[in-house]
């Protein structure tokens, strides 16, 4: 991480990018347009999650001429989420703003969110795409549902998680640890560390060059996410909770089985295994079943307590940066 005290800076606009050398040119020039004057000491920092195309050599280019751009390539495509972690990491602003690199994301719309960071008070300004311009079935009705659940779940009123339009306080992005598919519960993951979070609404264009990285199948991978997050939120620190009931049942009824098969062994002489073969076979199942979730559970908040007390490593590797700003690195 740089020092902030080198290079005090106000803003810091992260855009992470995968093959989007049709809009790189244009993006900059309307975040320019956006935050020259107004909104100032900013930097651009550009996460090239290791681009094939052309993106490297017009990152370069733009970063020559505008000292305020430092870009960073990743050595090799992590996916957005780690990219965003790369750019946060790196970033020295107070204020922290992300957004995409296809410019279905306006620009023009930096100055709402600004504002109402200052206004609200709040730590995070979140993008609202009131009216999306995706494809209805494909794209739209997927979305409500699982925006819908991940409200439900995390207990957290927003209409759209999903965008990574957001505007952050420095101290409270810092604070989050991302990895897999989980900035779009970033905002569950502050409010769970006592962040006050605020939607507005945002303009969602079409996109104008290139086509889109996602597809129908990362509704799937959303669902998947929302069972991680639902454990993170209400079990990440009390692990037992979670496991141990499911466990204790399960080793209770066991028990209860065999004790009643013992008795009828000793006082009966029951053949067990001629007459009661298969409800034998349950009990002692369900014994191990719940000795397996009590060891699980002891096991992994014995793991969490390690994590919580280790020092953390980057998950990125980063190949080079390229800019004016490179008195520091990345942690």
């Amino acid at each position: 991480m740089r020092d902030s005290k080198a290079f005090p800076l106000k803003y810091s606009v992260v855009v992470p990018l995968h093959d989007e050398q049709e809009s790189v040119r244009e993006l900059h020039q309307r975040l320019s347009d956006a935050m020259t004057g107004r909104y100032e000491p900013v930097e651009f920092l550009f996460v090239d999650d290791h681009s094939t195309d052309a993106t490297p050599k017009i990152l370069a280019e733009i970063a020559e001429f505008d000292p305020r751009v430092v870009v960073l390539r990743l050595k090799r495509n992590y996916g957005q989420t780690t990219a965003l972690a790369a750019g946060f990491d790196y970033a020295a602003g107070d204020i922290i703003l992300s957004m995409d690199g296809d410019l279905q994301h306006d620009p023009a719309d930096i100055p709402l969110l600004l504002e109402t960071l200052e206004q609200a008070g709040c730590d995070i300004v979140s993008g609202w795409r009131q009216k999306r311009v995706d494809n209805f079935l494909m794209r739209r009705i997927p979305s409500r549902v699982a925006n819908w659940m991940m409200a439900k779940l995390s207990g957290v009123d927003i209409h759209d998680f999903g965008t990574t339009f957001k505007v952050y306080r420095r101290d409270t992005i810092k604070d989050i640890r991302l990895y897999g598919e989980m900035h779009r519960f970033i905002p569950a993951l502050a409010a769970w560390n006592g962040a006050k979070v605020v939607e507005v609404p945002i303009r969602n264009v079409v996109r104008p060059e290139g086509r889109s990285h996602y597809g129908i199948s990362r509704t799937f991978r959303v669902l998947f996410d929302l069972i991680t997050i639902r454990f993170l939120l209400r079990y990440m620190t009390r692990p037992l909770h979670f496991f141990g009931p499911a466990g204790l049942l399960g080793g209770l009824v066991g028990g209860a089985i065999l004790f009643f098969l013992f008795l009828k062994k000793v006082f009966l002489g029951t053949q067990l295994f001629v007459q009661h073969g298969p409800l034998l076979v349950l009990g002692m199942m369900l014994c191990l079943f719940g000795l397996q979730m009590l060891a699980l559970s002891m096991m992994r908040d014995s793991l969490m307590r390690t994590h919580s007390e280790a020092n953390q490593r980057p998950v990125y590797r980063i190949e080079r940066v390229m800019g004016a700003r490179l008195a520091g690195t990345p942690s």
